[in-house]
Protein backbone atom coordinates (compact mmCIF):
# COMPACT_ATOMS: atom_id res chain seq x y z
CA UNK A 1 0.00 0.00 0.00
CA UNK A 2 0.73 3.69 -0.35
CA UNK A 3 0.98 5.55 2.69
CA UNK A 4 1.10 9.54 3.25
CA UNK A 5 2.96 10.76 6.79
CA UNK A 6 2.67 13.90 7.84
CA UNK A 7 5.32 16.24 9.85
CA UNK A 8 8.80 17.02 9.87
CA UNK A 9 10.11 16.31 12.81
CA UNK A 10 12.40 13.53 14.41
CA UNK A 11 9.38 11.94 15.64
CA UNK A 12 8.24 11.60 11.58
CA UNK A 13 11.40 10.35 10.92
CA UNK A 14 11.30 7.48 14.15
CA UNK A 15 7.99 6.57 11.81
CA UNK A 16 8.89 6.35 8.66
CA UNK A 17 11.83 4.10 9.72
CA UNK A 18 9.68 2.60 11.87
CA UNK A 19 6.71 1.99 9.13
CA UNK A 20 9.42 1.32 5.89
CA UNK A 21 10.16 -1.85 7.38
CA UNK A 22 6.72 -3.37 7.12
CA UNK A 23 6.22 -5.35 3.72
CA UNK A 24 2.87 -3.52 3.54
CA UNK A 25 4.33 -0.30 3.19
CA UNK A 26 4.86 -0.47 -0.99
CA UNK A 27 5.77 3.34 -1.32
CA UNK A 28 5.38 6.15 1.62
CA UNK A 29 5.45 10.02 0.90
CA UNK A 30 6.60 12.36 3.98
CA UNK A 31 4.95 15.81 3.51
CA UNK A 32 7.46 17.82 4.20
CA UNK A 33 9.73 15.60 5.83
CA UNK A 34 13.43 16.20 6.28
CA UNK A 35 17.17 15.07 5.11
CA UNK A 36 16.44 11.94 7.04
CA UNK A 37 12.61 11.26 5.90
CA UNK A 38 14.37 11.63 1.93
CA UNK A 39 16.51 9.10 2.33
CA UNK A 40 14.12 5.99 2.82
CA UNK A 41 10.55 7.47 1.18
CA UNK A 42 9.78 10.81 -0.75
CA UNK A 43 9.31 14.36 0.73
CA UNK A 44 6.48 16.46 -0.80
CA UNK A 45 7.55 20.28 -0.33
CA UNK A 46 3.85 21.24 0.82
CA UNK A 47 2.27 22.05 4.25
CA UNK A 48 0.98 19.64 6.59
CA UNK A 49 -1.76 22.06 7.20
CA UNK A 50 -2.39 23.19 3.83
CA UNK A 51 -5.64 20.01 3.87
CA UNK A 52 -6.11 20.87 -0.09
CA UNK A 53 -2.61 20.67 -1.12
CA UNK A 54 -2.57 17.26 0.85
CA UNK A 55 -6.18 15.99 -0.48
CA UNK A 56 -4.58 16.53 -4.28
CA UNK A 57 -1.72 14.06 -3.44
CA UNK A 58 -3.49 11.55 -1.60
CA UNK A 59 -5.69 11.27 -5.00
CA UNK A 60 -3.10 11.81 -6.66
CA UNK A 61 -0.96 8.89 -5.84
CA UNK A 62 -3.53 6.84 -4.74
CA UNK A 63 -2.70 6.82 -0.94
CA UNK A 64 -4.38 4.30 1.33
CA UNK A 65 -3.15 4.76 4.76
CA UNK A 66 -2.63 8.98 6.48
CA UNK A 67 -0.54 9.08 9.85
CA UNK A 68 -0.87 12.47 11.29
CA UNK A 69 2.70 13.31 13.28
CA UNK A 70 2.23 16.79 15.00
CA UNK A 71 -0.60 18.22 16.67
CA UNK A 72 -0.91 21.07 13.96
CA UNK A 73 -2.91 19.37 11.24
CA UNK A 74 -5.30 17.65 14.04
CA UNK A 75 -6.01 20.49 16.04
CA UNK A 76 -7.01 22.57 12.57
CA UNK A 77 -9.28 19.12 11.71
CA UNK A 78 -7.78 16.96 9.05
CA UNK A 79 -9.50 13.98 10.50
CA UNK A 80 -12.81 15.47 10.32
CA UNK A 81 -11.98 16.96 6.67
CA UNK A 82 -11.03 13.48 5.24
CA UNK A 83 -14.42 12.10 6.62
CA UNK A 84 -16.76 15.06 5.42
CA UNK A 85 -15.32 14.86 1.82
CA UNK A 86 -16.60 11.93 -0.64
CA UNK A 87 -13.31 11.19 -2.42
CA UNK A 88 -11.35 10.94 0.64
CA UNK A 89 -13.67 9.61 3.40
CA UNK A 90 -13.00 5.75 2.74
CA UNK A 91 -9.41 6.67 3.74
CA UNK A 92 -8.27 5.97 7.28
CA UNK A 93 -6.01 8.83 9.08
CA UNK A 94 -4.60 7.81 12.29
CA UNK A 95 -5.57 10.93 14.56
CA UNK A 96 -7.88 12.16 16.51
CA UNK A 97 -10.78 14.17 15.56
CA UNK A 98 -11.04 17.95 15.64
CA UNK A 99 -13.01 17.65 18.97
CA UNK A 100 -10.69 15.13 20.34
CA UNK A 101 -7.86 17.39 19.26
CA UNK A 102 -9.44 19.86 22.09
CA UNK A 103 -7.94 17.63 24.49
CA UNK A 104 -4.22 19.57 23.71
CA UNK A 105 -5.66 22.39 21.39
CA UNK A 106 -6.84 23.69 24.83
CA UNK A 107 -5.52 23.49 28.25
CA UNK A 108 -9.16 24.33 29.44
CA UNK A 109 -11.04 21.80 27.52
CA UNK A 110 -8.72 18.77 28.97
CA UNK A 111 -9.00 20.08 32.28
CA UNK A 112 -13.03 20.37 32.12
CA UNK A 113 -12.62 16.78 30.77
CA UNK A 114 -10.41 15.21 33.57
CA UNK A 115 -12.83 16.75 36.15
CA UNK A 116 -16.00 15.08 34.31
CA UNK A 117 -14.41 12.10 34.30
CA UNK A 118 -12.94 11.87 37.89
CA UNK A 119 -9.46 11.41 36.57
CA UNK A 120 -6.59 12.75 39.12
CA UNK A 121 -5.21 16.13 38.19
CA UNK A 122 -4.39 19.26 39.68
CA UNK A 123 -6.54 21.91 40.95
CA UNK A 124 -6.60 24.73 38.73
CA UNK A 125 -8.77 27.85 37.04
CA UNK A 126 -9.05 29.80 33.89
CA UNK A 127 -7.87 33.60 33.32
CA UNK A 128 -8.41 35.98 30.40
CA UNK A 129 -7.39 39.69 30.38
CA UNK A 130 -10.92 40.68 31.52
CA UNK A 131 -10.35 38.97 34.78
CA UNK A 132 -6.72 39.09 34.83
CA UNK A 133 -6.92 40.48 38.43
CA UNK A 134 -9.11 37.99 39.42
CA UNK A 135 -6.16 35.78 38.22
CA UNK A 136 -3.87 37.57 40.16
CA UNK A 137 -6.30 37.02 43.41
CA UNK A 138 -6.35 33.32 42.71
CA UNK A 139 -2.45 33.01 42.91
CA UNK A 140 -2.31 34.49 46.32
CA UNK A 141 -4.26 31.36 47.23
CA UNK A 142 -2.12 28.75 46.21
CA UNK A 143 1.53 27.85 47.49
CA UNK A 144 4.86 28.67 45.31
CA UNK A 145 5.97 27.73 42.82
CA UNK A 146 3.28 28.72 40.75
CA UNK A 147 2.15 27.09 37.18
CA UNK A 148 0.94 29.51 34.28
CA UNK A 149 -0.17 27.60 30.84
CA UNK A 150 -1.10 29.12 28.02
CA UNK A 151 -4.71 27.87 26.87
CA UNK A 152 -3.78 26.81 23.30
CA UNK A 153 -1.11 25.32 20.62
CA UNK A 154 2.73 27.14 22.10
CA UNK A 155 5.03 24.55 20.42
CA UNK A 156 5.77 22.92 24.01
CA UNK A 157 6.85 26.01 25.45
CA UNK A 158 3.85 27.75 26.67
CA UNK A 159 3.72 26.88 30.36
CA UNK A 160 5.96 29.16 33.14
CA UNK A 161 6.68 28.04 36.55
CA UNK A 162 7.68 30.22 38.84
CA UNK A 163 8.98 30.83 42.69
CA UNK A 164 8.21 34.30 43.56
CA UNK A 165 4.32 35.53 43.60
CA UNK A 166 5.00 39.16 42.39
CA UNK A 167 6.60 37.47 39.40
CA UNK A 168 3.77 35.44 38.82
CA UNK A 169 1.81 38.38 38.60
CA UNK A 170 3.86 40.15 36.24
CA UNK A 171 4.12 37.05 33.61
CA UNK A 172 0.19 36.32 34.08
CA UNK A 173 -0.79 39.87 32.49
CA UNK A 174 2.21 39.53 30.21
CA UNK A 175 0.33 36.64 28.65
CA UNK A 176 -2.86 38.03 28.93
CA UNK A 177 -2.45 41.76 28.59
CA UNK A 178 0.70 41.43 26.52
CA UNK A 179 0.09 38.74 24.57
CA UNK A 180 3.49 37.15 25.47
CA UNK A 181 2.54 33.71 23.72
CA UNK A 182 -0.07 35.51 20.97
CA UNK A 183 -2.77 33.64 20.37
CA UNK A 184 -2.28 30.99 22.40
CA UNK A 185 -2.40 32.60 25.67
CA UNK A 186 -5.53 35.26 24.94
CA UNK A 187 -6.84 32.42 27.96
CA UNK A 188 -4.27 31.49 30.75
CA UNK A 189 -4.92 28.22 33.37
CA UNK A 190 -3.16 28.55 36.30
CA UNK A 191 -2.70 25.48 37.92
CA UNK A 192 -1.52 24.02 41.62
CA UNK A 193 2.16 23.23 41.16
CA UNK A 194 2.77 19.24 41.95
CA UNK A 195 6.09 17.70 43.55
CA UNK A 196 7.35 14.69 42.01
CA UNK A 197 8.70 13.00 39.21
CA UNK A 198 7.21 13.57 35.33
CA UNK A 199 6.89 10.32 33.31
CA UNK A 200 4.86 9.68 29.93
CA UNK A 201 2.65 7.12 29.00
CA UNK A 202 1.35 6.74 25.65
CA UNK A 203 -1.40 4.84 24.46
CA UNK A 204 -3.26 4.20 21.29
CA UNK A 205 -6.83 3.95 21.08
CA UNK A 206 -8.92 2.82 18.19
CA UNK A 207 -11.92 4.32 20.27
CA UNK A 208 -13.22 1.29 21.51
CA UNK A 209 -9.83 -0.76 22.86
CA UNK A 210 -6.43 0.66 23.40
CA UNK A 211 -2.77 -0.54 23.61
CA UNK A 212 -0.56 1.06 26.01
CA UNK A 213 2.79 1.70 24.52
CA UNK A 214 6.30 1.54 26.07
CA UNK A 215 6.78 4.06 29.06
CA UNK A 216 9.36 7.32 28.14
CA UNK A 217 10.78 10.05 30.07
CA UNK A 218 12.26 12.80 28.51
CA UNK A 219 14.03 16.10 29.59
CA UNK A 220 12.84 19.42 28.83
CA UNK A 221 14.79 21.85 29.84
CA UNK A 222 17.89 23.17 27.84
CA UNK A 223 20.49 22.87 31.17
CA UNK A 224 21.93 19.66 32.78
CA UNK A 225 20.33 18.90 35.51
CA UNK A 226 17.04 20.14 34.43
CA UNK A 227 17.87 24.36 34.49
CA UNK A 228 17.54 27.04 32.28
CA UNK A 229 14.39 27.48 29.51
CA UNK A 230 11.71 24.71 28.75
CA UNK A 231 12.08 23.30 25.11
CA UNK A 232 10.53 20.68 23.26
CA UNK A 233 12.96 17.79 24.26
CA UNK A 234 16.78 17.40 24.88
CA UNK A 235 16.58 13.56 25.21
CA UNK A 236 14.85 10.71 26.22
CA UNK A 237 14.72 7.52 28.70
CA UNK A 238 12.46 3.96 27.94
CA UNK A 239 11.48 2.18 29.91
CA UNK A 240 11.36 4.40 32.77
CA UNK A 241 13.22 2.39 35.43
CA UNK A 242 11.06 3.24 38.44
CA UNK A 243 7.78 2.55 36.92
CA UNK A 244 6.73 -0.83 38.68
CA UNK A 245 4.02 -3.11 37.81
CA UNK A 246 1.97 -1.45 40.77
CA UNK A 247 2.31 2.27 39.67
CA UNK A 248 1.18 0.70 36.20
CA UNK A 249 -1.80 -0.76 37.22
CA UNK A 250 -3.19 2.41 38.73
CA UNK A 251 -1.66 4.33 35.49
CA UNK A 252 -4.18 2.12 33.78
CA UNK A 253 -7.25 1.87 36.31
CA UNK A 254 -7.41 5.60 37.52
CA UNK A 255 -6.17 7.48 34.24
CA UNK A 256 -6.12 5.04 30.83
CA UNK A 257 -9.52 3.46 31.37
CA UNK A 258 -11.48 6.39 32.30
CA UNK A 259 -10.25 8.33 29.24
CA UNK A 260 -11.19 6.34 26.51
CA UNK A 261 -14.54 5.49 28.44
CA UNK A 262 -14.65 9.26 28.43
CA UNK A 263 -14.19 9.88 24.75
CA UNK A 264 -16.95 7.36 24.44
CA UNK A 265 -19.56 9.07 27.09
CA UNK A 266 -18.68 12.29 25.22
CA UNK A 267 -19.20 11.20 21.77
CA UNK A 268 -15.76 11.72 20.59
CA UNK A 269 -14.37 10.50 17.79
CA UNK A 270 -10.50 9.15 18.44
CA UNK A 271 -8.26 6.71 16.47
CA UNK A 272 -4.87 7.51 17.07
CA UNK A 273 -2.35 8.35 19.69
CA UNK A 274 -2.77 9.70 23.19
CA UNK A 275 0.10 11.13 25.59
CA UNK A 276 -1.05 11.34 28.77
CA UNK A 277 1.83 13.81 30.71
CA UNK A 278 2.13 12.54 34.00
CA UNK A 279 3.54 13.40 37.65
CA UNK A 280 4.28 10.50 40.03
CA UNK A 281 3.62 12.24 43.28
CA UNK A 282 4.30 9.42 46.34
CA UNK A 283 3.49 6.79 43.97
CA UNK A 284 0.10 8.46 43.14
CA UNK A 285 0.03 9.02 39.08
CA UNK A 286 -1.87 12.29 38.61
CA UNK A 287 -2.18 13.99 34.90
CA UNK A 288 -0.49 16.98 34.33
CA UNK A 289 -1.71 17.62 30.65
CA UNK A 290 -3.25 15.89 27.45
CA UNK A 291 -1.74 15.84 24.29
CA UNK A 292 -3.55 14.20 20.97
CA UNK A 293 -0.03 12.70 19.03
CA UNK A 294 2.83 11.37 20.07
CA UNK A 295 5.86 13.09 21.80
CA UNK A 296 8.80 14.18 20.43
CA UNK A 297 11.41 13.01 21.35
CA UNK A 298 9.82 9.81 23.51
CA UNK A 299 8.97 8.56 19.89
CA UNK A 300 12.23 7.91 18.87
CA UNK A 301 12.48 5.78 22.17
CA UNK A 302 9.31 3.86 21.94
CA UNK A 303 8.98 3.22 18.18
CA UNK A 304 12.69 1.44 18.19
CA UNK A 305 11.15 -0.65 21.17
CA UNK A 306 8.19 -2.08 19.29
CA UNK A 307 8.40 -5.25 17.40
CA UNK A 308 5.30 -5.37 16.03
CA UNK A 309 5.13 -4.02 12.47
CA UNK A 310 3.91 -0.87 12.85
CA UNK A 311 1.93 -0.55 9.62
CA UNK A 312 -0.25 -3.16 10.70
CA UNK A 313 -0.76 -1.95 13.97
CA UNK A 314 -2.69 1.53 12.30
CA UNK A 315 -4.52 -0.58 10.00
CA UNK A 316 -6.00 -2.22 13.17
CA UNK A 317 -7.06 0.61 14.28
CA UNK A 318 -7.95 2.05 11.14
CA UNK A 319 -10.44 -1.44 11.34
CA UNK A 320 -11.24 -1.29 14.95
CA UNK A 321 -9.69 -4.16 15.65
CA UNK A 322 -6.80 -2.95 18.14
CA UNK A 323 -8.49 -5.19 20.61
CA UNK A 324 -7.45 -8.00 18.80
CA UNK A 325 -3.74 -6.88 17.94
CA UNK A 326 -0.57 -8.84 19.82
CA UNK A 327 1.90 -5.97 20.37
CA UNK A 328 5.44 -6.89 20.61
CA UNK A 329 8.02 -5.14 22.75
CA UNK A 330 11.87 -5.41 22.88
CA UNK A 331 12.92 -5.61 26.56
CA UNK A 332 15.86 -3.88 26.09
CA UNK A 333 16.04 0.11 27.05
CA UNK A 334 16.75 2.43 24.34
CA UNK A 335 17.72 6.02 25.23
CA UNK A 336 17.91 9.28 23.11
CA UNK A 337 19.69 12.14 23.04
CA UNK A 338 19.24 15.42 21.08
CA UNK A 339 21.75 17.38 19.19
CA UNK A 340 20.40 21.12 18.69
CA UNK A 341 21.44 24.39 17.51
CA UNK A 342 23.58 26.64 19.77
CA UNK A 343 21.20 29.26 21.17
CA UNK A 344 17.98 27.09 21.07
CA UNK A 345 15.36 27.69 22.27
CA UNK A 346 15.95 31.47 22.22
CA UNK A 347 17.37 32.38 18.52
CA UNK A 348 19.85 30.26 16.62
CA UNK A 349 21.10 30.11 12.93
CA UNK A 350 20.20 27.33 10.23
CA UNK A 351 22.23 26.14 7.54
CA UNK A 352 25.68 24.82 9.04
CA UNK A 353 26.76 21.92 7.26
CA UNK A 354 26.69 18.12 9.43
CA UNK A 355 29.61 15.88 9.42
CA UNK A 356 30.04 12.24 10.63
CA UNK A 357 26.61 10.76 10.05
CA UNK A 358 28.42 8.14 8.07
CA UNK A 359 30.26 6.83 11.41
CA UNK A 360 27.68 6.73 13.39
CA UNK A 361 27.47 2.83 14.39
CA UNK A 362 25.05 0.96 16.68
CA UNK A 363 22.90 3.63 16.96
CA UNK A 364 20.28 4.83 14.91
CA UNK A 365 20.11 8.99 13.51
CA UNK A 366 16.90 10.29 13.21
CA UNK A 367 16.83 13.38 11.60
CA UNK A 368 14.69 16.56 13.09
CA UNK A 369 15.74 20.08 12.22
CA UNK A 370 17.60 19.17 9.05
CA UNK A 371 17.46 19.86 5.30
CA UNK A 372 19.15 18.73 1.73
CA UNK A 373 21.36 21.56 0.49
CA UNK A 374 23.42 21.11 -2.60
CA UNK A 375 24.15 17.39 -1.60
CA UNK A 376 25.01 18.16 2.27
CA UNK A 377 22.40 17.60 5.16
CA UNK A 378 22.49 20.97 6.96
CA UNK A 379 20.66 22.51 10.26
CA UNK A 380 17.27 23.37 9.56
CA UNK A 381 15.46 24.24 12.71
CA UNK A 382 16.84 23.94 16.60
CA UNK A 383 16.29 20.51 17.39
CA UNK A 384 18.64 18.81 14.88
CA UNK A 385 19.12 15.17 15.25
CA UNK A 386 18.03 12.28 18.52
CA UNK A 387 20.86 9.76 18.55
CA UNK A 388 19.47 6.31 19.94
CA UNK A 389 20.73 3.37 21.21
CA UNK A 390 19.48 0.50 22.63
CA UNK A 391 21.06 -1.47 26.35
CA UNK A 392 20.49 -3.97 28.60
CA UNK A 393 19.99 -0.78 30.56
CA UNK A 394 19.65 2.66 29.65
CA UNK A 395 23.13 3.62 31.26
CA UNK A 396 24.50 1.54 28.77
CA UNK A 397 22.28 2.62 26.09
CA UNK A 398 22.74 5.74 26.77
CA UNK A 399 26.64 5.25 26.65
CA UNK A 400 26.58 4.33 23.12
CA UNK A 401 24.36 7.64 21.94
CA UNK A 402 27.07 9.70 23.75
CA UNK A 403 29.54 7.89 22.04
CA UNK A 404 28.35 8.62 18.27
CA UNK A 405 27.49 11.83 19.01
CA UNK A 406 30.89 12.52 19.35
CA UNK A 407 31.44 11.72 16.10
CA UNK A 408 28.96 14.21 15.08
CA UNK A 409 30.00 17.87 14.32
CA UNK A 410 28.80 21.45 12.92
CA UNK A 411 28.76 24.92 14.27
CA UNK A 412 27.82 25.66 17.38
CA UNK A 413 26.36 22.25 18.41
CA UNK A 414 24.59 21.67 21.61
CA UNK A 415 23.66 18.76 23.53
CA UNK A 416 22.74 17.64 27.58
CA UNK A 417 25.24 15.60 28.59
CA UNK A 418 23.26 14.04 31.52
CA UNK A 419 20.02 12.23 30.51
CA UNK A 420 19.00 9.98 32.77
CA UNK A 421 21.13 11.93 35.46
CA UNK A 422 17.47 11.73 37.90
CA UNK A 423 17.42 7.62 37.63
CA UNK A 424 20.67 6.99 38.64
Amino acid sequence: MTILLLGSGGREHAFAWKMTQSPLCEKLFVVPGNAGTAAIAENVAISATDFEAVKALVLKENISLVVVGPEDPLVKGIYDFFKNDESLKHIPVIGPSKLGAQLEGSKEFAKEFLMKHNIPTAAYDSFTAETVEKGCDFLETLQPPYVLKADGLAAGKGVLIIQDLEEAKTELRNMLVHSKFGAASSKVVIEEFLDGIELSCFVLTDGKSYKILPTAKDYKRIGEGDTGLNTGGMGAVSPVPYVDAVLMEKIETRIVKPTIEGFQKDGIEYKGFVFIGLINVKNEPIVIEYNVRMGDPETEVVVPRLKSDLVELFLSVADQKLGDFNLEVDPRSATTVMVVSGGYPEDFEKGKVISGLENVTDSIVFHAGTKLDNGNVVTNGGRVIAVTSYGDNFQEAIKKSYQNIDKLSFDKMYFRKDIGFDLI
